[in-house]
């Protein structure tokens, strides 16, 4: 079966052109609102500092990390 189009390039050409070009104009039929919205990355982030108060680590762990990820 393959050899037919083997031996006929451009018939073959033409057939595909044409399920393209029907490609193509079905695309504007899809309905993109039944796919799903998706939602955006997440980012989780922990840190410990052993023997610190809260204040400490407020100040030089979560403060820096707070400034780094909202600049990225």
């Amino acid at each position: 079966m393959f050899a037919f189009f083997i031996d006929r390039p451009i018939l073959a050409a033409s057939i595909s052109t044409l399920i393209v070009v029907l490609g193509f104009m079905c695309l504007k039929d899809l309905s993109l609102a039944n796919y799903p919205r998706i939602s955006p990355p997440s980012i989780s982030v922990s840190a410990s500092y052993p023997g610190a108060d809260a204040l400490t680590v407020s100040e030089s762990v979560a403060g820096v990390l707070e400034r780094k990820i909202n600049g990225a």
